[in-house]
């Protein structure tokens, strides 16, 4: 796997990222809305089955190839499992011309200072290292910030960039995500802190640290503009965040050099128990205006 020939479809590729990462904690929600319900499964080996399954289903759509996805996100448990008879993220380079990554975070601590940070991430120096030669091409990781509160914001940057570092240490792209709760009080002053602040750690970069962004869609299009434009970010990316696809797509679109990342809006409409052609379609179409949304800006 080239790293260089992924490097380049990661920064200059028209498309997008799927996230296909749902952990412990979310799965059964996911699996719900794919028309799968807990009585399905008797415990969590189960579980991951069934979702594996439905990922599988996903990435061999005929729509989900390199052609309009860029990269897609995945859960640790589906890097270490088989696609096809292929290790997962061989699978969807070789097969689908897909960019794989890995989501490595292990959940959020309890919320301070108006935000979530990370778990620690004591599992790194034994994870990353597997990623490496799953021929993964960089990490995800998520935390929230839930008010404007500008020591909470501080903190949750520096965190995303001290472990980014760690990610970048063992030749990985780190995608560092601060989501902002799209319910929260003054949502577009946060987004102005946290631009500010993501700012201030890019410019103490050396020209060889290499981030992606992962951000909540703002009030305020082009807010995060001068973060698309810095040297040190490969790609700004957007999550869905609790929007309908509808309304994610109609603000992703104003956002110029900004694509989708999206995980439920992605699967928004997919069920276990349509037949492969309507699956199919349903999911070519959902594709197909995740990428227009993402390449109109």
């Amino acid at each position: 796997m080239s790293q260089q020939e992924m490097a380049a479809q990661v920064r200059d590729g028209n498309g997008f990222v799927a996230a296909l990462d749902q952990s412990g904690g979310s799965t059964p929600k996911a699996l719900a809305a794919y028309g799968v319900n807990a009585d399905a499964y008797a415990n969590d080996d189960e579980m991951f089955d069934l979702i594996h399954a439905m990922r599988s289903r996903i990435v061999n759509a005929p729509a989900f190839t390199g052609d309009k996805i860029v990269g897609a996100i995945l859960f640790e448990m589906t890097m270490d499992r088989e696609i096809n008879g292929k290790p997962s993220a061989q699978f969807l380079w070789e097969d689908r011309h897909v960019v794989p990554f890995l989501k490595i975070d292990k959940g959020l601590m309890d919320e301070a200072d108006g935000v979530q940070l990370m778990k620690p991430m004591d599992h790194l120096d034994s994870v990353l290292p597997r990623a490496v030669s799953y021929g993964v091409f960089g990490t995800k990781m998520r935390s929230v910030i839930n008010a404007a509160n500008p020591a909470g914001i501080a903190a949750i940057i520096d965190q995303q960039f001290v472990e980014g570092k760690r990610v970048m240490a063992h030749g990985l792209v780190p995608i560092l995500e601060p989501e902002i709760n799209i319910k929260m009080a003054d949502k577009a002053k946060a987004e102005e802190m946290l631009r500010d602040e993501v700012l201030k750690h890019l410019n103490g970069l050396a020209p060889d640290e290499i981030v992606m962004l992962k951000l909540t869609l703002p009030e305020q299009p082009n807010i995060y503009q001068p973060l698309v434009n810095h040297p040190n970010v490969m790609r700004v990316v957007a999550l869905s965040g609790g929007y309908s696809r509808a309304d994610a797509n109609a603000r992703l679109a104003q956002n110029k050099g900004v694509i989708a990342s999206f995980s439920r809006a992605l699967t928004e409409g997919l069920s276990a128990d349509q037949s492969d052609d309507v699956f199919n379609q349903t999911l070519g179409t959902t594709i197909d205006e995740i990428y227009a949304a993402s390449v109109a800006g």
